[in-house]
């Protein structure tokens, strides 16, 4: 839990729960896409000397815990992911050489909490994400 992080002569540890969908919270992070982008998202962060704690892609949305420096701030860092790994999506899988204005991946906005304490609930709820996904459709089967 004590794990600071350090920038000369600042030590820190700043983490956050975070989390984005696709526009319309349409179901299109799977296959090749799904296993693809979290090493983007990983070296993404690692390029502004930030770090994707946690990060579980589910077809329609994308939970992840983040440590991003104070030097930076969060509105930047996951502004930073969703752009470009949108620019990445769009080169690879969308054939585009470059990019066109008015092609979104994400929907504006994102959800974003400050961990604290909470560090281990929060990678518990991130690393079950997809039990507990299939949990409830199990159970809005059996309500029909």
């Amino acid at each position: 839990m004590n794990d600071y992080q350090s920038l000369n002569p600042t030590q820190w540890e700043c983490k956050y729960h975070s989390g984005f969908i696709p526009k319309g919270r349409r179901k299109v992070l799977y296959g090749q896409i799904r296993t693809e982008l979290g090493e983007v998202f990983r070296e993404l962060a690692r390029q502004k000397e930030s770090k994707v704690e946690e990060v579980h892609l589910r077809p329609d949305h994308v939970p992840m815990l983040l440590s991003i420096p104070p030097q930076y701030a969060v509105a930047q860092g996951v502004g930073d992911l969703k752009g470009k790994s949108a620019i990445y999506l769009a080169r690879t899988f969308g054939g585009k050489q470059r990019n066109f204005v008015g092609e979104h991946v994400w929907a504006r906005g994102y959800f974003v909490s400050t961990v604290g304490r909470d560090e281990q609930v929060i990678r518990r709820y991130i690393q079950q994400q997809e039990a507990e996904d299939k949990r409830v459709e199990q159970l809005a089967l059996f309500k029909k």
